[in-house]
């Protein structure tokens, strides 16, 4: 269910941009939104986009929000 899904989006990687994401405790790796979605989905958000992740408030967003995969300068 949403209210049980817990997800934290890490800062970007300082080497390609790609961010670390913890779902509900298990660590995976992100290069972009799709890939977010994608995750999502595999937890159980059915029909979860890019669009809806960028906008999702199940999602803490570390180092920079939704449009942050690049690395740091």
């Amino acid at each position: 269910m949403p209210g049980e899904l817990h997800v934290i989006v890490y800062p970007p990687s300082p080497t390609d941009g790609s961010r670390q994401v913890r779902v509900n405790g298990e660590l995976l790796t992100a290069h972009s939104l799709r890939d977010l979605a994608a995750f999502l989905r595999y937890a159980g958000l059915e029909g979860i986009d890019e669009v809806d992740v960028a906008n999702s408030r199940v999602i803490e967003w570390h180092g920079g929000g939704p449009e942050a995969w690049s690395p740091p300068t």
